[in-house]
């Protein structure tokens, strides 16, 4: 899963982080805005620039379906549903289609941390390990590194793993299994255990590499806090209360998809080594060729689009109370050095703060945060802008070596916003959402 964007308020397309040239980008995605819109609904489109902007994107990859959703100054003010959430049996996307949002999860957890930080129940600065009671798998050594490992560096990625030196363990459910003398596919602590006995890649805090195992940590930290599953808790004190109902932790197979899940594809229908020992050897690639449940901290969630627009909406900056100003900041507030620094010890213009890329943005100031998810079958990107706007796009198809980049619809949309020429101003939320009892 993958977190990559340049998203800026800019209607310039080198936010789309696309490879193009930025005229042959604008000419190409210029030309497309302007082609006649096939989206479904009842009636003109009143924002037809993004139903084109999706139907560009979505065409140019095959994609079977996908779903926007718009937020305005704490307004929903569209919520689409493209194509098929099931092409063989022709149910369409719907606004309220739920999806796997892949490594959006991840924004959802470290609100839940934020979350009980700000009610003091932990600090961001303390030892993330202590908080756990787990110990390496037996004859092994724990890395006395792991105690200088804090909450923060978790949510900043920057706790000391880095998947390219050795390997993503959440990928990897037989060899763990196999160490831990479990069946395959082992649960979140067993991965943690095996983890726990192997060394680090670097000092933690030294520098930043993406890692989907802190956030597993980050899962568990929860737990221990609040004495509840991860689930539990989040739908408890981060969801219910907004009225969301819908979220929930998505499921490997096919047989145990949720009612109102989207089917997830592979543009060439690839299958994979199944991860359950339980089921056949080979599996469509979405469907067991890795453990969702075991994700869920960093990649297991299902959502709408309107169930992201209104988290959106409960945040500083759009009218929400979620987070209090103080925890906001630390949201955004950057690694401290020298990651996300350069030669100079300059702050990069971009970096990851607590759950979300994070730009500062000088005029008006204030900060840009996005994130982008995937998996085989899942594409997924979510973005909330220092303007009042925010959006979602969650898609049941991801690009397949095509050589066309899925980060293109970060471009594509701002490009989308620039052609508007008048907002609605109803607003659609009292549609999907009744208020909490």
């Amino acid at each position: 899963m993958t977190a990559s964007s340049l998203t800026r308020p800019s209607s310039k397309a080198s936010a789309c982080g696309c490879g193009m040239k930025r005229r042959a980008f604008l000419r190409t995605t210029f030309a497309a805005l302007c082609l006649p819109s096939l989206a479904r609904g009842n009636g003109p489109s009143p924002l037809p620039s993004f139903d084109r902007c999706l139907e560009h994107f979505m065409a140019a990859r095959n994609i079977p379906g996908g779903a926007l959703a718009i937020l305005r100054h704490g307004r929903l003010v569209y919520a689409r549903g493209y194509g098929w959430a099931q092409r063989e049996q022709q149910i369409p996307v719907q606004p309220t289609t739920l999806f796997r949002l892949a490594s959006l999860s991840k924004p959802i957890t470290a609100l839940a941390i934020l979350r009980l930080a700000q009610a003091r129940r932990l600090s961001l600065d303390e030892p993330a390990f202590d908080r756990l009671g787990l110990a390496p798998l037996p004859g092994k050594t724990r890395d006395p590194r792991l105690e200088h490992i804090t909450i923060r560096h978790l949510l900043q990625h920057t706790g000391g793993w880095d998947r390219a030196v050795s390997g993503d363990p959440m990928f990897m459910s037989h060899p763990i299994a196999r160490a831990c003398g479990v069946p395959s596919p082992p649960g979140p602590r067993d991965i943690i255990r095996y983890m726990m006995g192997r060394p680090l890649d670097f000092d933690p805090g030294t520098r930043h590499a993406y890692s989907n195992f802190g956030y597993c940590v980050l899962g568990r930290i929860i737990e221990a806090v609040t004495g509840h599953p991860y689930e539990t808790w989040v739908r408890r004190d981060l969801l219910t209360p907004l009225g969301i109902r819908s979220m929930r932790l998505g499921r490997s197979q096919l047989r145990n998809a949720h009612p109102g899940e989207a089917h997830y594809y592979m543009a060439d229908n690839r299958t994979a080594p199944s991860v359950f020992e339980e089921v056949p050897s080979v599996v469509p690639a979405p469907y067991g060729s890795f453990c969702l449940e075991a994700m869920d901290a960093h990649g297991g969630w299902l959502a709408s689009v309107v169930d992201l627009m209104r988290l959106s909406a409960a945040l500083p900056g759009h009218g929400g109370s979620l987070l209090t100003a103080e925890m906001w900041q630390e949201l955004v507030r950057p690694p401290a050095p020298p990651v996300a620094r350069d030669a100079h010890g300059r702050l990069n213009d971009m970096y990851y703060g607590c759950g979300w890329l994070v730009r500062p943005i000088q005029t008006p100031p204030g900060h840009n945060i996005w994130h982008s998810g995937s998996l085989p079958g899942t594409f997924t990107f979510w973005v909330i802008l220092s303007n009042g706007m925010a959006w979602a796009v969650l898609f049941n198809q991801r690009r397949e070596a095509n050589g066309l980049p899925d980060t293109e619809i970060d471009g594509l949309l701002h490009l989308a916003a620039a052609h508007v020429q008048e907002w609605p101003e109803s607003d659609e939320f009292p549609r999907y959402y009744r208020p909490s009892s």
